[in-house]
C-alpha cells in the first residue's frame, strides 16, 4: 500500500515493519466494523452476521492470514539468532515499491475519472478527515500512550505516517460488493491519493523534529 512504502522510504525496514502489525490491526477493524457497517447502507437483502461471523472472516483473509504466518515466522527467525541475509534488502527494495505500482495500476484501470467533478464537496470533506483529524486523534493518541519513547520514537512515526495517508485501496470493496455508491468511493481515492504529494513534504518534516 502506499502508506506501506512511505513508511519503508521515511524509515526503512524496521518503520516497514510495523507498518506490517499496525496493517494487520487495521483489516481485521475492517472486515469486523467496517464491512458490516457498510452493508447496512445497501440495497441489497443481506444476512445479519454476529460478531464471532465478523471476526471469523476476518482472520480468514488471505492479507491476515500471510501477515500472521509472516510476523510468527519472522519473530521465530529473529529469537533463533540467525543472521539475515544480506540479499533480503534488495528483495525488499524492489518487491515494497513494486507492490504499490501494480496495486495503483489496477485501481487505475477500472477508474472513471470523469465522474470525480460530482464528488467536490465530498472529496474535500473526506480530506480534511483524512489528512487533519484523524492523524491529530490518532497521533495524540499515539503520544499520550508513550510511543515516542519506544525505539527512538518509531512507534510514533509509523502511526503519523499511516493514520495520515489517504484513502485505502480496502474501501472500494464495500461499494462493489454491497451495491453503494462506488463512483464516489474511487473518486474520494483518487483526490485523497493525489493530494499526498503535498502532504509528504510535510510528513517528513513532522517525522524529522521526533
Amino acid at each position: 500500500s502506499i502508506g506501506g512504502i512511505i513508511c519503508y522510504l521515511f524509515l526503512a525496514e524496521k518503520g516497514y515493519a510495523l507498518f506490517s502489525l499496525y496493517k494487520l490491526f487495521e483489516i481485521v477493524t475492517y472486515f469486523a466494523i467496517g464491512f458490516p457497517i457498510a452493508k447496512l447502507f445497501s440495497s441489497k437483502v443481506t444476512i445479519k452476521e454476529n460478531i464471532i461471523s465478523r471476526l471469523k472472516t476476518a482472520f480468514t483473509d488471505v492479507f491476515v492470514v500471510v501477515a500472521l504466518v509472516s510476523i510468527t515466522i519472522g519473530a521465530f527467525l529473529n529469537l533463533s539468532g540467525i543472521e539475515r541475509p544480506e540479499f533480503y534488502k534488495i528483495i525488499n527494495a524492489i518487491f515494497i515499491p513494486l507492490g504499490t505500482v501494480i496495486l495503483l495500476i489496477s485501481i487505475g484501470l477500472g477508474m472513471k475519472f470523469g465522474k470525480v467533478r460530482n464528488y467536490i464537496k465530498e472529496c474535500l470533506a473526506i480530506s480534511v478527515i483524512k489528512f487533519i483529524l484523524v492523524p491529530l486523534i490518532v497521533s495524540a493518541t499515539a503520544f499520550l500512550l508513550g510511543y515516542g519513547e519506544i525505539e527512538e520514537g518509531l512507534p510514533l512515526k509509523v502511526v503519523i505516517i499511516l493514520s495520515s495517508m489517504p484513502v485505502a485501496f480496502t474501501a472500494l470493496i464495500p461499494p462493489s460488493i454491497y451495491d453503494l455508491d462506488l463512483d464516489l468511493a474511487n473518486s474520494c481515492w483518487l483526490v485523497t491519493t493525489l493530494s499526498i504529494a503535498l502532504i509528504l513534504p510535510l510528513l517528513s518534516f513532522i517525522i524529522s523534529l521526533i
